[in-house]
C-alpha cells in the first residue's frame, strides 16, 4: 500500500487515540477533583464517617493515580526511572501516614497537568492532519474513455485524471487540456488564485477553480509535493533540539537522585538525630514533589513543537528542531540574485536608437532576430516590442541565423544582415563604436544593466535588458537588520557592475560577484571558519551545494522543487522573501521561550527545594508549586502558536525605499 495512505492511516489512529486518551485523563481528572473535594468537604462537615471519607480518597486515588502508575510500571519494565515513579510514590508515601488528602491533591493537580499537556501538544499536531486531510482518497480517472473512481494510491504515471470545479488536485501533474485558476495556498500559501493552462504544473491538494481540467499524472500519490511536506514536518516533529536531547538523558538519573536524596532525608534525621519519622517522612514525600523536574523536561518540546506547527501553517517548513533553533542564532544572511532578491524576469529597460534610425525600426530587428534565438534574453526584447506595438516581421524574412558563443547573434532580416551582440562582437565583426555610445552603453552598466547593441554595418543603437528587484527585498533586508543580523551578501554568478547595483538598491551591505558554485561554496566555509553562523538563501536548484554548505539553508519557491525539499534545512514553500524574517524572528522566539521556562522551572524546583529541606512548604502547597510551574510553561510555550508571519516585516515595510529601477541579468 502506498507510504502516504499508511502515513495518514497511522495519523489518523493516533489521532483517534489521542482524543479518546486526552478526553479520558479529563474525564478521570474530573473524577478525581470531584471524589477529593466530596470526601474533605463532607469529612470536615462531619456528615460521613470516617470510613466512608477512606472510601472517598481511595476512589480519588484510583482515578487520580491509574496513568501515573501505568506509566511508571512500564518505565521500569524499560529500567528507566521518570517523573511518574516519583508522583506515584510521593502519593503512596503521604497515605502511609495519613495524608491522603495531601496525596489526593497531588493526583489530581499532576493528572491535571498531563491532561493539559496532551491537549496542548495535540494543538501542534493539527497542522499535519489538517495537511493529509487536503489531498482527496479518489480520483476520476479516464480508462478506455470512460470515467472511473479510483483510490489515488492506484494511479499511475501517465493516466489523465478529471478535476471539476471545486474539486481539489488529486495529484501531481500536468494539465494537458482545459484552463482554471487554481488555489495554491496549501502548498505556497499564496491566497491569490493561479491560472493554469495546458503544459502547466499542478499539485496535490490545491483546489481548482472555475474550470474543467484533465490532468496527466506526473508523480505516484506517494512521492507529491504534499506528500513530501507532510513527511518533513512529521520528521520534524520527531526530532529532538539539543535542549530536548540532554533534559531526556538527564531525567533518569535526576529522578533516581531525587529519591535517594528523599531516602537519606528520612534516614538521617530520624536514625542518628532521633527526629520524628512521620515528620521527616512527610518532609521527604514533599521534596519527591517539588524536586520533580516535570515543568523542566516539557518546558523544550512545547515550545518547539509550537513553533514548528506555526511554521507549517505560514507553509515554511524547518526540517528539524535543530534548524529551527539554529535559525535564531544567525548572524549572516547571504543571498542568491537572479530569482531571489530579483523576480528572475529579464525586461527591458532602455531602447537608444542612434541619429537617423527610429525605435522602433531598432525594435523590429532586434525582435525579429530574437524570436528565433533560445536566449533567455530573446523573450523580453521580443515581448516588450509585441507591448510597444512594433509590427513583426513576416515569417521567412529572417534567415541565416547564427548564434556566436560568447558574443551574440547573426541574421538576415528582409535581406539586412543583422547583428545583436556584445563589444566583443562588433570586434569580431569589424564595426566601430562610437565613443557616444560607447559612454552611455557604459552608464547603463554601471546601474547594472546588461548592453546590447544592434548593428548593420554599423551600430544602429543599444537595447539595455534588466531583471527586477523584487518590491519587497528592500523591507526584507531592514527587517533583518531589525533582528540583528550584522551581515547581508549577495553571491552571484554576475558580474560586478550589477552586483554593486542591487546591493545599493536593496541595502545589503556586501557583494561577490562572477562566483561558480563552487566557489560560493568557499564564501560560506571562510564565513563560518571566522566563527559566524551563516543562512544560505536562494532558489534551491542551482544553489543546492551552498544550501547544504550554510549553517541554514533556506530554499525559497520551492514548491514542486524536489532538489530544495531535499537540500534546504528550511523550506520557504511560496515564492515570498517575506517569510525569510518570519522565520528568523520565529526561531528566536522559540530560544527565547525555551530560555524562559527552563529558567522558570529551575527557579521553582530550586526556592521549593530549599523550603521544604527547611520544613516551610506543606505537601499541599509543593504539589501546586510544581505542577502549577508545569502549566504555566506549557501555556508560555504555546504563545508560539500566535506569532505572526509578517510582525517584524510591516514595521520596515514603511521605512524601506522601493527599488528605484532594475538591475542587470546575468549569472546566478
Amino acid at each position: 500500500m502506498a507510504r502516504e495512505q499508511t502515513l495518514s492511516q497511522n495519523d489518523d489512529a493516533e489521532e483517534q487515540r489521542s482524543w479518546l486518551y486526552q478526553h479520558s485523563l479529563m474525564i478521570a481528572t474530573a473524577l478525581t477533583g470531584i471524589f477529593l473535594v466530596s470526601g474533605w468537604s463532607l469529612g470536615m462537615l462531619d456528615l460521613i464517617s470516617d470510613r466512608t471519607q477512606l472510601g472517598f480518597y481511595i476512589l480519588t486515588y484510583l482515578f487520580g493515580g491509574t496513568y501515573a502508575t501505568y506509566q511508571a510500571i512500564k518505565e521500569l519494565l524499560q529500567k528507566h526511572v521518570d517523573i511518574d515513579l516519583l508522583m506515584v510514590t510521593a502519593a503512596i508515601g503521604a497515605a502511609t501516614i495519613g495524608g491522603w488528602a495531601e496525596g489526593g491533591v497531588l493526583l489530581f493537580l499532576f493528572s491535571l497537568g498531563n491532561a493539559l499537556e496532551h491537549y496542548a501538544l495535540g494543538r501542534t499536531h493539527r497542522a499535519v492532519r489538517a495537511l493529509m486531510e487536503l489531498s482527496p482518497d479518489e480520483a476520476t480517472v479516464l480508462r478506455d474513455g470512460e470515467e472511473v473512481l479510483v483510490p489515488v494510491e492506484q494511479l499511475a504515471i501517465g493516466d489523465i485524471v478529471i478535476t471539476r470545479p471545486g474539486e481539489r488536485v488529486p495529484v501531481d501533474g500536468s494539465v494537458r487540456s482545459g484552463s482554471s485558476a487554481i488555489d495554491e495556498s496549501a502548498i505556497t500559501g499564496e491566497s491569490i488564485g493561479v491560472e493554469k493552462a495546458v503544459g502547466d504544473q499542478v499539485f496535490a491538494g490545491t483546489v481548482n477553480g472555475n474550470g474543467y481540467l484533465r490532468i496527466r499524472v506526473e508523480r505516484p500519490s506517494q512521492e507529491s509535493t504534499l506528500s513530501k511536506i507532510i513527511r518533513i514536518v512529521e520528521e520534524a516533529r520527531s526530532q529532538q533540539s539539543r535542549a530536548q536531547r540532554f533534559t531526556d538523558r538527564f531525567e533518569g538519573p535526576y529522578a533516581i537522585g531525587v529519591i535517594v536524596a528523599s531516602a537519606l532525608l528520612v534516614a538521617i534525621p530520624v536514625l542518628a538525630l532521633g527526629r520524628d519519622f512521620n515528620e521527616m517522612f512527610y518532609r521527604a514525600m514533599t521534596l519527591l514533589v517539588v524536586a520533580s523536574p516535570c515543568a523542566l523536561i516539557i518546558s523544550t518540546p512545547a515550545s518547539i513543537l509550537s513553533a514548528l506547527a506555526n511554521a507549517a501553517r505560514m507553509n515554511v517548513l524547518f526540517k528539524g528542531a535543530v534548524h529551527l533553533e539554529n535559525a535564531g542564532i544567525v548572524d549572516v544572511v547571504a543571498f542568491d540574485k537572479t530569482g531571489t532578491l530579483t523576480e528572475g524576469k529579464p525586461q527591458v529597460t532602455n531602447v537608444i536608437a542612434e541619429p537617423g534610425v527610429s525605435e522602433h525600426e531598432l525594435l523590429r530587428y532586434a525582435a525579429a532576430v530574437e524570436r528565433m534565438s533560445e536566449h533567455p534574453l530573446a523573450d523580453a526584447i521580443v515581448g516588450y516590442a509585441d507591448k510597444s506595438g512594433v509590427p513583426a516581421v513576416p515569417d521567412g524574412q529572417t534567415v541565416d541565423l547564427e548564434a556566436v558563443t560568447g558574443r551574440g547573434i547573426r541574421a538576415t532580416v528582409e535581406q539586412t544582415p543583422i547583428r545583436i551582440g556584445n563589444e566583443a562582437m562588433l570586434e569580431y565583426d569589424g564595426i566601430a563604436l562610437p565613443d557616444s555610445v560607447q559612454r552611455q552603453a557604459d552608464n547603463l552598466r554601471a546601474d547594472g544593466k546588461t548592453v546590447m547593441y544592434v548593428a548593420t554595418d554599423r551600430v544602429l543603437g543599444m537595447v539595455a535588458v534588466a531583471d527586477v528587484i523584487r518590491p519587497d527585498a528592500p523591507a526584507v533586508v531592514q527587517a533583518l537588520k531589525r533582528l540583528g543580523i550584522k551581515r547581508t551578501m549577495i553571491l552571484t554568478g554576475d558580474n560586478e557592475l550589477a552586483a554593486q547595483a542591487i546591493a545599493r538598491q536593496v541595502g545589503i551591505d556586501e557583494w561577490r560577484a562572477e562566483l561558480l558554485p563552487e566557489q560560493k561554496l568557499d564564501v560560506i566555509r571562510e564565513l563560518e571558519e571566522a566563527g559566524h553562523t551563516v543562512a544560505m538563501v536562494g532558489d534551491g536548484v542551482n544553489d543546492a551545494p551552498a544550501l547544504a554548505t550554510a549553517t541554514v539553508g533556506v530554499a525559497m519557491g520551492a514548491a514542486g522543487t524536489d532538489v530544495a525539499l531535499e537540500t534546504a534545512d528550511v523550506v520557504l514553500m511560496a515564492d515570498d522573501l517575506k517569510r525569510l524574517p518570519y522565520a528568523i524572528e520565529l526561531s528566536r522566539r522559540a530560544r527565547r521561550t525555551i530560555r524562559q521556562n527552563i529558567a522558570f522551572a529551575l527557579t521553582v524546583i530550586v526556592v521549593l527545594v530549599i523550603f521544604t529541606l527547611a520544613g516551610q512548604v506543606p505537601l499541599p502547597v509543593g504539589v501546586i508549586g510544581h505542577e502549577g510551574s508545569t502549566i504555566i510553561v506549557v501555556l508560555n510555550g504555546l504563545r508560539l502558536l500566535r506569532v505572526s508571519g509578517y510582525e517584524t516585516l510591516a514595521t520596515e515595510s514603511q521605512r524601506a525605499p522601493a527599488p528605484q529601477q532594475p538591475v542587470g541579468v546575468g549569472g546566478e
